[in-house]
């Protein structure tokens, strides 16, 4: 069929494919490092509890047949190498049915993982890594020349990520609509960059413009991508470089250059043509009848799933980052309905103590991501992503965020839990494990030129209150969060431990609403 190959896009396909297996290489790579201390069968919510309560109808995957945690490391790092070989370029070495398996299984291998991963992988970004993994494999490869079929997907997909988050930042905070938001988001977005800092101190004006612009590339731009080039590849090029004053801002995992390799399927090759030294095009020969076929049912089976994000986006009640099936294809999206006007950070500590006075000395655990020594510049981590980290910013907007991992957390801090600790940067008790552990809620704000000439601090912080009182391991133990849970006889006659207890709470001021968590809750199974 004449109307169904668009070869003059070879190179956005090429861009787009290669970044998005770049992507999947973070993701799987980040599920290697982490999962045992997060979701292993020792971890703070593992994955076999999971599975007990939840069949496979409500979270499909490989694991539902059986899990190890050697079974989980080897599909992460099978996908590490999957992922690596396809950024290498196999997928245009190999037959175009080899080319749709390899994207495929890295599909299906990362649905696996993100499907038992709960609160931890319970992030926007996810469905949409998946989402666009799915659609890789109807691109076709260098056999082929791109459909047009798949290339329209694509760009509705970056519509739905682009409007949608412009959307529901109109509906949800009034300090979009005053152009204020960036007076605050900089200061209080959830894991801070290098940059973020000098941002912050931008004039404000300046911080009005930012706000104006983001509407007219979320709201407006988006648009012009369904009009004829050079429109769209115009239109696709604001939102890459949008993207990239973002990826300078701030750490969004991989959110940003996902939408930035999705963006760039719009890129026309032949208007680029003597601008820009191109390679020679592959040479492209017909599509199979079988792949046609393929192509034209998922475009039609697309069609049919985007009712319902279609119907959000209308909606007065809007809501973000939802999936509405198990296998997290054609999803809603959105960021930043609401932004903080303050930064509460969650501070853990420990003591070797074996008791409890007010001349205890508290020596604090630092994070690789989340803002903690308040000398220390924030590091630049995005594409790849701190799960901990990111967690423990929702734990400062309230502990009903942490409650299912932190006690958990905690008690693993009080056995110097080797795969714990190496999520963290420094532990401050590396001979022996604290004999009490305790968390704290502070105040951050960023200091000012000022402050920092005079006392070389990134950051001002003011305790507010106890977030978890100080904690031993046998206390956890009964109460069922440690690696050892007592008879239920016994658990019975001790107290829980509380987040947050009443009564200590500090006098400043509550934060509006942050922004949530994605309403799709691998927990749950998918839709909340």
């Amino acid at each position: 069929m004449q109307w169904f190959a668009a070869p003059e896009y070879w190179l956005g396909r090429l861009l787009v494919q290669r970044m998005v297996a770049a992507v999947y290489l973070l993701g799987f790579l980040a599920a290697a490092r982490q999962f045992r201390a997060l979701i292993g069968e020792h971890g703070m919510l593992p994955v076999p509890r999971f599975l007990a309560r939840v069949p496979y109808r409500q979270a499909p995957g490989l694991f539902q047949l059986r899990y190890s945690d050697r079974l989980f490391a080897t599909v992460a790092w099978t996908g590490c190498a999957l992922s690596a070989a396809v950024l290498a370029g196999l997928a245009d070495l190999v037959p175009l049915w080899a080319s749709m398996l390899l994207w495929a299984a890295l599909w299906a291998g990362y649905l696996s993982i993100v499907n038992v991963g709960q609160v931890w992988y319970s992030f926007g970004w996810e469905s949409l890594l998946l989402e666009a993994g799915f659609l890789m494999a109807f691109l076709g490869n260098d056999e082929v020349a791109p459909p047009v079929l798949t290339l329209w997907l694509l760009r509705w997909l970056v519509f739905r990520v682009e409007f949608g988050a412009g959307l529901i930042k109109l509906r949800g905070d009034s300090c979009w609509r005053d152009l204020t938001c960036l007076r605050y988001h900089h200061e209080t977005q959830p894991m801070p960059g290098p940059l973020s800092w000098f941002f912050h101190h931008l004039p404000d004006p300046l911080h009005r413009v930012e706000v104006a612009a983001n509407h007219v590339t979320q709201l407006l731009v988006p648009v012009c991508l369904f009009l004829p080039q050079p429109v769209a590849g115009l239109a696709a090029c604001v939102i890459v470089v949008t993207q990239l004053w973002l990826v300078a801002s701030g750490n969004f995992a991989w959110l940003n250059w996902l939408t930035i390799a999705l963006a760039l399927s719009a890129v026309d090759a032949g208007r680029l043509d003597g601008l820009l030294p191109l390679p020679a095009p592959p040479a492209h020969g017909p599509a199979p009848g079988w792949f046609e076929g393929l192509v034209i049912a998922t475009t039609a089976a697309v069609a049919v799933l985007s009712y319902r994000p279609a119907r959000n986006l209308l909606s007065r009640r809007q809501v973000m980052n939802r999936s509405f099936n198990r296998y997290h294809l054609v999803n809603t999206y959105g960021a930043f309905g609401s932004i903080n006007r303050l930064r509460q950070e969650v501070t853990v500590e420990g003591t070797d103590d074996p008791e409890i006075t007010r001349h205890t000395v508290w020596k604090e655990y630092q994070f690789r991501g989340k803002p903690g020594d308040v000398r220390r510049l924030p590091r630049q981590f995005a594409p790849y992503h701190l799960r901990l980290d990111w967690l423990m910013w929702f734990a400062g907007i309230s502990p009903e965020y942490a409650r299912p991992w932190f006690l958990p957390f905690v008690a693993r801090l009080l056995e110097n839990d080797p795969d714990t600790l190496r999520l963290l940067r420094v532990n401050p008790f590396p001979a022996a494990p604290p004999t009490h552990v305790r968390a704290v809620l502070h105040l951050y704000r960023f200091t000012d030129r000022h402050e920092l000439r005079a006392t070389g601090a990134w950051w001002h912080r003011t305790a507010l209150h106890e977030f978890l009182e100080p904690t031993d391991l046998e206390t956890l133990r009964r109460t069922g969060h440690g690696r050892t849970v007592r008879p239920a006889s016994r658990r019975r006659a001790l107290r829980t431990v509380p987040l947050a207890p009443p009564g200590r709470r500090g006098r400043e001021r509550r934060t509006p609403p942050s922004p949530r968590p994605p309403d799709q809750d691998p927990a749950a199974g998918g839709d909340r």
